[in-house]
């Protein structure tokens, strides 16, 4: 694919991201949404729902031959999903439990991938109003009203002792984090919403690791994969073995860890056992 393509679709996303953004936030400040139970027990409101339309409606418009895997859409089946060489993979809004609890931590996330690896990622911050975006191979940048600058992650002054800052949920259990890492090092914690954000703050050097545990799926991590690998980190399965993309039935993610220095041996600080 021709560099000036991905060029395109990068705007592409960016446009559709900031868009759905600012509907999402009217309806945030006006609090004029309904909220819902999916089957799978998990929280949706009419916002998600309004968000995806209005990304599918923009991307089916200008890329009419790639496919959309939403988490709000009804799925396809393995089978035809196998054939595809490239898809728009979305999660119309990444925090839809703080977005309902009003924390503001919520995120719109828009990724392209291709032959299973995710080239393109956007993530929009409506209360923040910022966006993160990357393209494989051009690094990562954050653009908000005060600033346009391209982010790495932060590098330790020693990659092997001092303090390690956590991005930590605000809904999970702390105990269930901090007893899979090392007592060998200090840590420090930064409670944040969405998986997005948490990813996007240890792109720009605000946190060093972010340890997943729980169901997510593959649109919580397809935009922030791309943004975190071009600002210099990871993000692997908790047992250190890739993400896949589009090559499970469930589209399932098994838990996972964002790191951010890659001098740092994480396997010595984050010991994950499946319970």
């Amino acid at each position: 694919m021709h560099q000036d393509s991905l060029n395109d679709l990068l705007d592409l996303a960016k446009e559709a991201a900031v868009e759905a953004g600012q509907a999402i936030l009217s309806v945030y400040d006006n609090g004029a949404f309904e909220s819902y139970t999916k089957d799978d027990d998990s929280p949706v409101t009419s916002a998600d729902y309004l968000a995806n339309d209005i990304i599918t409606k923009k991307l089916t418009e200008k890329t009419p031959h790639v496919p959309i895997l939403s988490e709000e859409n009804k799925h396809a089946a393995l089978e035809d999903r196998q054939s595809w060489s490239r898809y728009w993979l979305i999660d119309p809004i990444d925090g839809t439990q703080e977005f309902i609890a009003r924390s503001g931590d919520f995120a719109v996330n828009i990724a392209l991938v291709e032959d299973n690896e995710p080239v393109i990622g956007v993530i929009f911050w409506p209360t923040g109003q910022t966006l993160y975006y990357a393209t494989k191979g051009q690094g990562a940048f954050k653009q908000c009203p005060d600033e346009h600058k391209q982010i790495s992650v932060r590098k330790l002054d020693d990659p092997d002792k001092g303090v390690v800052m956590i991005a930590i949920s605000r809904r999970q259990s702390r105990d269930k984090i901090f007893k899979r890492l090392s007592g060998k090092r200090v840590y420090q914690t930064l409670p944040l919403g969405s998986c997005s954000l948490k990813s996007c703050f240890i792109a720009e050097g605000k946190a060093d690791v972010f340890m997943r545990l729980g169901i997510t799926g593959e649109w919580d991590t397809g935009a922030s994969q791309c943004i975190v690998t071009e600002a210099g980190g990871k993000i692997l399965a908790a047992d250190f073995e890739p993400l896949t993309y589009n090559q499970t039935h469930s589209l399932n993610n098994p838990d996972f860890v964002v790191m951010g220095d890659q001098r740092v041996q994480w396997k010595d600080i984050v010991q994950y056992e499946k319970e």
